[in-house]
């Protein structure tokens, strides 16, 4: 994959081993945009490699990663390349299941921010390069909150979410006051409750591994989440994962979402929202405490086996970011 994957997503090595014959490569990666954006690269790569042929396996994020884990771990060789993010990288680097990226000059690692690079290694080594990162922040469409006389602050508490959330949610008109992730799994609904946890004062664990569930924070949070999305959210919330909120936010029907900063690129593109010119961002929500109200995130993780690792990422970059 030496250009074309050296590019993109977040790219780590798996030390596993080719499991197809160098003349396909077999990509298992995640049904979103900007991976649908990276697809569109395949033909510049296949001229350029006329020997080398690329499959796309395409899945939800869920199910990606269950099968990337179970065929990495397991060495099962069924893809060639994944798509994994920065929780996996330094887990998986440490195991030996990845090896580190290997750059040319033309590749300026510290060209990474910090805490994307640093994230993204093992050991003073990086096992993955960046396609986009990403944190949390609030959408919300502006026109409504003008017409209420709500103006929103820079950095709102979830309070005040909820507060406009009732006055702009008008499901005759179609427009529901809160969308968020309701799908159930880490990288889905979990990602979101976490945040909403830890600036409820919150954790998963205290500092001697004590598992914190049944906490005050946790119950606060879950029912509040719980609570907005009965009362202000769209029907079928708990099937909604970041695709079909982004969907229903550029259909118009989203008074406001909290979800990734990388949304940004597409609700308000007007080739792909109908409501690019109405929308407005404001800082992710806070409750007791700001700390851990955003997530972080290195978009998605490509892993490819080490006989792709030679360093030649740096046109590749150059290429992806002219796309």
């Amino acid at each position: 994959m030496k250009r074309f994957l050296k590019a993109g997503l977040v790219l780590a090595i798996a030390g596993t081993g080719l499991a197809h014959a160098a003349t396909e490569l077999v990509i298992a990666t995640v049904n979103n945009g900007h991976m649908i954006e990276m697809q569109k690269l395949t033909k510049f790569f296949e001229q350029a490699n006329p020997d080398i042929k690329l499959k796309w396996v395409t899945l939800e994020e869920g199910t990606l990663r269950q099968r990337v884990t179970t065929d990495i771990a397991t060495k099962g060789g069924q893809f060639d390349v994944m798509t994994i993010g920065m929780y996996e990288t330094p887990i998986w680097a440490k195991k030996g299941w990845l090896l580190p990226i290997a750059t040319d000059a033309a590749f300026d690692v510290d060209d990474l921010l910090p805490a994307m690079r640093n994230g993204l290694s093992a050991d003073g080594k990086l096992y993955a390069s960046p396609f986009y990162g990403e944190s949390s922040m609030l959408m919300y469409r502006k026109d409504l909150a003008d017409k209420v006389g709500f103006k929103m602050p820079d950095q709102p508490t979830w309070t005040q979410v909820k507060e406009l959330a009732g006055k702009i949610h008008d499901p005759k008109a179609g427009i529901y006051g809160m969308c968020l992730r309701g799908k159930p799994g880490w990288g889905d609904n979990m990602a979101l409750l976490t945040t909403m946890v830890n600036t409820n004062g919150g954790q998963w664990f205290d500092m001697s591994w004590k598992p914190q569930i049944d906490s005050k924070p946790w119950h606060d949070a879950i029912n509040f989440y719980v609570d907005l999305m009965k009362a202000y959210g769209p029907p079928g919330a708990s099937a909604n994962s970041f695709n079909e909120n982004l969907a229903l936010f550029n259909e118009g029907k989203c008074g406001m979402w909290v979800d990734a900063t990388i949304a940004a690129s597409f609700v308000s593109d007007p080739k792909q929202s109908k409501v690019a010119d109405k929308v407005a961002f404001a800082q992710a929500p806070v409750a007791v405490t700001p700390k851990g109200a955003n997530w972080l995130w290195a978009g998605v993780g490509i892993g490819d086996p080490g006989e792709f690792a030679e360093g030649r990422c740096g046109a590749d970059l150059r290429q992806v970011g002219d796309l």
